[in-house]
């Protein structure tokens, strides 16, 4: 391709991006959308590398060089403020967040914890009914984790650092996997969210009610109360923001359905990015200080109660200022 060809097919595009980087070295852009923004430094590197190959004129080259040059300088001061972004979302973005959705976490919370409650409660009364969620050999190795004879022999020995660390990649990876599959099944018009808050609370509530019953209650609330506080409502927000999306494709309203699952995401991912944060908390308890078998029931139960508070508190609370109302 000749250059005036060249520079004729690509000369607004090169305009529009040195308006916006002189509006960004200005910041003039604060809070509007620069999502394209690193696409088209891409295209203007690529550009660049094409001018130089071909034997472009050295004006040419040299303007596309500035373009880059003042390009790179943007994209990674902006990137660079990842870090103050990432702490304002947890400070208080993340719990605004929470409470703007209130009617999907409220639907979430009533499902997963109306499932866990009711089941741990039908159990505990109908001990059999626990057969019909999990089969006897999960009773039995459930039963096998949770005896309290078995600690007081010494069975579960404490874990070494290398062990913690692995127990710690393990329930990242088995938690932010349920965290996942609860919301992106949110697209199945919200009935795959629905199923797996239903179902991980009646499991959850099965065990409960099943190990409460044989009396095993004291070592399996001890284990879980401490890491449950994230852990639990992580799975309540993940399932609030698959609800969102589902929602969105069954009552778009003025939208179209793919425009409106657009917008649905948006503000569902940042449900979804706290519940991840979530995830990783809890997983570090769990991995940390739930597994101790040297900490007595009363220090963990007292733990737990504190970090129930916090994360509620956390939630009610945090972001709340004059200049974002909920």
């Amino acid at each position: 391709m000749k250059q005036a060809a060249f520079e004729h097919r690509h000369q607004a595009a090169w305009q529009r991006f040195a308006g916006q980087l002189t509006a960004l070295e200005r910041n003039q852009l604060a809070g509007q959308d620069c999502s394209e923004f690193a696409s088209q430094y891409r295209q203007i590197c690529r550009q660049l590398a094409l001018a130089e190959a071909r034997g472009y004129s050295s004006q040419l080259v040299e303007r596309l060089q500035q373009l880059a040059l003042r390009g790179h300088q943007q994209f990674y001061r902006h990137r660079s403020h990842l870090g103050p972004r990432l702490l304002a979302f947890v400070l208080g973005g993340f719990a605004r967040q929470v409470r703007r959705e209130w009617r999907f976490v409220l639907a979430a919370s009533l499902c997963f914890y109306g499932g866990l409650l009711g089941m741990g409660l039908l159990v505990y009364w109908v001990p059999e009914l626990v057969y019909s969620v999990i089969d006897p050999a999960q009773v039995q190795a459930l039963e096998s984790m949770y005896d309290p004879d078995a600690q007081r022999l010494g069975r579960f020995a404490e874990r070494g650092s290398a062990d913690d660390w692995v127990m710690f990649g393990y329930y990242i990876m088995n938690n932010i996997g349920i965290a996942f599959q609860t919301f992106a099944s949110g697209l199945l018009l919200g009935l795959g969210s629905l199923f797996f808050l239903v179902f991980n609370g009646l499991m959850i509530g099965a065990v409960a009610g099943h190990l409460s019953q044989i009396g095993y209650g004291e070592s399996f609330w001890s284990f879980v109360i401490g890491h449950g506080a994230f852990e639990l409502n992580a799975i309540v927000l993940a399932g609030a923001a698959g609800l969102m999306l589902g929602w969105a494709l069954l009552a778009p309203g003025r939208y179209t359905r793919g425009e409106a699952l657009r917008l649905a995401a948006q503000r569902a991912i940042q449900l979804l990015g706290g519940a991840v944060l979530f995830l990783l908390l809890a997983a570090f308890i769990e991995a940390y200080w739930s597994s101790l078998t040297y900490a007595g029931a009363t220090l963990k139960y007292a733990a737990g109660a504190g970090l129930w508070l916090l994360v509620l508190a956390y939630l009610e609370f945090s972001g709340r200022h004059a200049h974002a109302p909920d």
